[in-house]
């Protein structure tokens, strides 16, 4: 029997109808390599092992749950396998992944940024999330939880906040209510400067987020660009566009193009 371990910030799905609208959020024709994060007692599993086939990995770092997968189904001993989501290595070579789980809330944002940093692998990404975290990811700017997720994520995706789940669908119920999210990568998207450097200007100013750009991003040289428009806003009143549009000035100052 798979006990819930609070130390993996585990809360099993127990609500088979959400967990089949979660596995229909995914379109068979388009999805490549399927990841489950966490598949715990496999009630998200079930939906997506006879949609997917083969193209289905579930990745768990629970043994007792892939313990009780391969018991489960021991005819896709490989398919459920014992790892960490976080030390995943993606084929080069494959662009077309699908991330979906009912992710742990204690390293929910470690994933997201997983992801991210995999943008031109991970086609698709869904799942559960914290109801804060997901309404995060989805915000626009101008909003109160517009924040670095927020910018990076779609800055690369399509977000959709899909619908809430009542603490009650989950064992133990948490103490808050679930959020679930759809993102689909842009296509023939470009980002004109270096991830790294694009994600270091956007935490860098949300590291201050009160300050205005002007010194939250001095450091970075953006005293020196000749658009002064940036200086007295703040980082929550930036789109991801006009992140992109700062973040190639800045990218130019620090390579010898002062802004002329």
């Amino acid at each position: 029997m798979v006990q819930p371990k609070k130390h993996l910030g585990q809360h099993f799905l127990t609500d088979l109808s959400i967990a089949e609208k979660v596995a229909c959020l995914l379109d068979k024709s388009s999805a490549g390599r399927i990841i489950e994060v966490g598949c715990g007692k496999g009630v998200l599993s079930d939906f997506l092992l006879p949609k997917f086939q083969s193209d289905l990995l579930c990745i768990d770092i629970d043994d007792e749950s892939i313990a009780y997968m391969h018991e489960k189904y021991p005819e896709c001993l490989d398919q459920f396998v014992l790892g960490d989501i976080l030390a995943y290595e993606f084929d080069l070579g494959k662009k077309d992944y699908a991330i979906i789980g009912n992710y742990p809330y204690n390293i929910s944002s470690q994933i997201v940024f997983k992801v991210l940093d995999n943008w031109t692998n991970v086609k698709y990404f869904t799942g559960m999330f914290q109801k804060e975290v997901a309404e995060r990811l989805c915000a626009k700017e101008g909003s109160k939880t517009y924040g670095i997720l927020s910018v990076l994520l779609n800055t690369f995706y399509d977000t959709e906040y899909c619908f809430s789940i009542k603490p009650g669908s989950f064992f133990p119920a948490p103490k808050v209510m679930s959020g679930v999210i759809h993102a689909v990568r842009k296509e023939n998207f470009e980002l004109p400067v270096p991830y790294k450097f694009y994600k270091a200007v956007i935490k860098t100013a949300f590291g201050q987020r009160r300050k205005m750009l002007r010194n939250s991003l001095s450091s970075l040289g953006i005293e020196q660009i000749i658009d002064k428009s940036y200086f007295t806003m703040r980082p929550e009143q930036l789109s991801f566009a006009k992140f992109i549009e700062l973040s190639e000035l800045l990218y130019l100052v620090q390579n010898g193009n002062r802004g002329n």
